[in-house]
């Protein structure tokens, strides 16, 4: 039973499918014939099951819409063996195994039975979350990055979780939050900034960064903001579980009072949902009450960027942003936080005042950099991080040695990718130097990789020069402006904004 002032809230039943009966397995056809018949109904039923699972969705995403204040308390059985199948299937097929080393084509061998197994222990309580098995890649900087990889059963329920919790969450966070949100990306969240800082009067930047933050989380503050929103205690043993797993290391299996696991499923969500409410609201309340002059701020998961139209707005907001991150076990990081001057005045008051260059920032892989255009107006120029491309040619430098003795139009094909998905991310407006110097350095190594493999090896300039031409893509720029970008996506005047004429907050729509 509900309380009373629940019982309107978002008990929200999505309505089941009538059970189908179970064809027999006798058929006088022949086998190949049921073989496709069987197929068929398979794909057709996994389609009418994301459309039921995709209108409870909205269903609840209208009510979280609507009920600002409410809590949902009654969403597990959102989670149903359609649901579940969903999930399973968005995940990657080649993904790294958890501890139970399952991998997922194993398991789709025999999905439906295996998912109707996984549905009926996730509803009577018997499900058990494993440990996480505990990897480390390599940063840029060559320090190593842990990761969390857990289990594949944990993985596809973490899915349809994150699936009904995003409905009700993206109906609360606010627009300047872009990391792991549904549409909206690395480049949207770039577009926001660079039309922030050049429509608003910016002239200070605080690059800020939270130290070891997916580390440090407070897990009974994160559950208690869950509870913010979501009733279904259910729901809530489910978190606390993958919370209280661990994570297996060396053969032992550590368990802590702090962390979302990075790496896994849920855990981008669940950190959305402790800054939400640790920074964001914070944030924005800190925006329209205390700053005396314009202020913006853009969020990327745990980077952000807020920039300030007065030094003094900066000082303020960092000291009182450190004194509200302590309170909830988290703090920033001294190395990586910076307060500098930055925008369309910075190069003239520094130069009156006898110093260099205005300093530049770095976020999400790119430096933003003071400049200006042709004609002498104030632009915003972005770079790709050097020690970013020097990791990437590292990378491809290996992978090459590893396929020296390939035939050179296999190489070609895997070089082309790598280069063609260097070139989705990195080819913006201001970036074509780097872009062509990428590209020269692929070809150099390629060419080093070929002259190895013989010492009588006869691979000339001209033609490493037209095998480049043959497989690599030539750099050209793929994206747009970001004024321009960010003007289609949010092209409404916005009541709560300070940006410039068209009233928009840096980073979107609320």
């Amino acid at each position: 039973m509900m309380h009373g002032r629940e019982k309107s809230d978002f008990a929200i039943v999505a309505k089941k499918p009538t059970n189908k009966a179970e064809q027999s397995g006798a058929e006088s056809a022949e086998p190949r014939a049921e073989a496709k018949g069987n197929a068929g109904q398979q794909s057709t039923g996994r389609a009418q099951s994301r459309g039921t699972v995709s209108q409870a969705l909205e269903r609840i995403r209208q009510a979280a819409r609507q009920r600002k204040k409410e809590r949902f308390t009654a969403l597990l059985h959102h989670l149903s063996v359609g649901h579940l199948e969903e999930a399973f299937f968005e995940l990657k097929e080649d993904a790294a195994p958890g501890v139970d080393e399952l991998t997922w084509k194993e398991y789709e061998a025999d999905h439906r039975r295996q998912l109707e197994d996984l549905h009926a222990r996730l509803h009577r309580g018997a499900y058990r979350a494993l440990p996480s098995r505990r990897v480390y890649i390599p940063k840029p900087d060559g320090r190593q990055r842990p990761l969390a990889v857990a289990a594949l059963e944990d993985k596809i329920i973490q899915r349809a979780t994150a699936a009904v919790l995003n409905a009700i969450y993206e109906e609360d966070f606010l627009g300047f939050s872009y990391g792991f949100r549904p549409g909206r990306g690395t480049h949207d969240a770039m577009d926001a900034l660079v039309v922030g800082i050049t429509s608003t009067k910016v002239n200070w930047i605080l690059d800020a960064d939270i130290q070891s933050f997916f580390d440090t989380v407070s897990q009974d503050w994160l559950v208690r903001f869950v509870e913010h929103r979501i009733g279904d205690q259910r729901i809530i043993r489910l978190i606390r579980k993958w919370l209280k797993a661990g994570v297996l290391e060396d053969g032992v299996v550590r368990v802590n009072d702090r962390g979302t696991g990075q790496g896994s499923v849920i855990s981008p969500l669940l950190a959305n949902i402790y800054l939400h409410y640790v920074l964001d609201l914070w944030a924005e309340r800190w925006r329209r009450r205390e700053a005396t002059g314009d202020m913006i701020i853009v969020r990327y998961a745990d980077d952000f960027i807020v920039g300030f139209e007065h030094e003094s707005d900066a000082r303020r907001f960092r000291n009182e942003m450190q004194a509200r991150l302590q309170e909830f076990a988290l703090s920033l990081n001294p190395e990586k936080t910076r307060l500098i001057e930055f925008g369309r005045y910075a190069a003239k008051n520094r130069q009156r005042r006898g110093l260099g260059k205005p300093e530049t920032f770095a976020f999400l892989g790119f430096n933003f950099i003071c400049s200006k255009t042709r004609r002498g107006t104030f632009l915003i120029k972005r770079k790709s991080r050097r020690d970013r491309m020097r990791a990437k040619l590292q990378t491809i430098k290996q992978e090459l040695r590893q396929r020296m003795h390939q035939p050179i139009p296999q190489q070609g094909k895997w070089l082309k990718r790598v280069v063609t998905g260097y070139f989705n991310y990195h080819s913006v407006p201001t970036n074509s130097p780097t872009l062509t110097a990428f590209r020269f350095h692929v070809t150099d190594l390629w060419h080093r990789t070929l002259r190895q493999r013989s010492q009588k090896d006869w691979t000339t300039k001209e033609r490493m020069k037209q095998l480049a031409d043959d497989w690599l893509p030539t750099p050209r720029i793929l994206h747009p402006w970001p004024q321009a970008r960010f003007a289609v996506r949010y092209p409404r005047w916005e009541p709560y904004a300070r940006i410039g004429l068209v009233r928009i907050c840096a980073g979107g729509t609320r």
